[in-house]
């Protein structure tokens, strides 16, 4: 696709002239679908995109009536729209970034370039409270670890909210924004704690450990889009295979896991490399109404196997 940018000219053109919220959407729509543009942080098409990009910048739902969709602009929304189109194109910024909102589990979150931009199909596991791998009722402790912006945690804290959730991220800049979240949501019931993946987590037995570590391979790596360039790349980057912290998780799991627990983990495109590491482990490869490859599910006996077989 020919290369498609908006020059300040052109901006200006359509912060003058277009008038309404479904003329911006109308307006951005065409300049997404003319631009080279990849669709991975919340939506697969440029209207979706166009439309996400409008309401969040407008602090509106996604479910605004058409007649709302009619109203006339200020000319200082229309300037902010026009920018945060521009920057979607140019710099090819991720809507996340721009509006500094992201959706994860119903509920929103706020994300900056510190933090990668929630969108783990381990949402629609926890939606459904892990169920038929676990009792929900019997759920008391839950660990995340990678927790990044906290929406897995958080998420985790709200839909099992008699359990306690512990979370954990090495980079001090992603509990920073995991607290910002936490306060925002207003739910007490989950705890973050900077630590290099188990290190600083309390020495307890949890019923889930779930995981969405980094796991791009070095070679997926050097053909990512830009838009995954916006995001840090303690996020993305995980040693040559994409699986240096899974292989750490899987060492260590078994110590931290009750005995019903289970331990859930994200490895994306790295799933082919994880099974021809562990050929025995019995991995449940989870399917996702929603879409979504790449995770994993394995109960504490598999967890007790893995670690007698591969690490003995």
């Amino acid at each position: 696709m020919q290369e498609h940018s908006l020059t300040s000219q052109i901006l200006k053109e359509a912060a003058t002239d277009l008038k309404t919220i479904q003329d911006l959407i109308r307006w951005s729509y065409t300049q997404f679908d003319q631009a080279d543009l990849f669709y991975g942080h919340g939506t697969d098409n440029p209207w979706d995109e166009a439309v996400s990009l409008v309401l969040m910048t407008l602090g509106l739902p996604f479910d605004t009536p058409d007649t709302i969709l009619q109203s006339r602009l200020t000319s200082s929304e229309k300037n902010t729209l026009c920018e945060r189109v521009g920057q979607r194109i140019n710099q090819k910024t991720p809507i996340a970034y721009l509006t500094n909102k992201a959706i994860f589990c119903e509920s929103e979150y706020f994300v900056d370039e510190r933090v990668l931009i929630p969108r783990s199909p381990i949402a629609e596991l926890i939606e459904n409270r892990f169920e038929p791998w676990v009792n929900s009722e019997q759920v008391e402790n839950i660990l995340d670890l990678c927790t990044g912006s906290g929406c897995i945690a958080i998420a985790c804290a709200q839909y099992f909210p008699d359990s306690i959730v512990d979370a954990g991220d090495i980079s001090a800049d992603c509990i920073d924004v995991a607290e910002i979240n936490r306060e925002r949501l207003q739910q007490d019931n989950v705890a973050f704690y900077q630590s290099d993946l188990l290190q600083q987590i309390p020495k307890k037995r949890y019923d889930i450990i779930v995981s969405n570590p980094p796991y791009v391979d070095a070679e997926d790596f050097d053909e990512i889009p830009d838009e995954f360039l916006a995001e840090p790349k303690l996020g993305l980057t995980s040693g040559n295979d994409g699986l240096e912290l899974t292989h750490q998780l899987l060492k260590q799991a078994n110590e931290y896991l009750n005995d019903d627990g289970i331990l859930v983990v994200e490895v994306g495109n790295s799933a082919w490399a994880l099974e021809q590491s562990y050929p025995d482990a019995g991995f449940t490869w989870l399917e996702f109404e929603r879409g979504g490859l790449g995770v994993f599910l394995l109960t504490k006996k598999q967890v007790e196997a893995l670690t007698v077989a591969y690490f003995s």
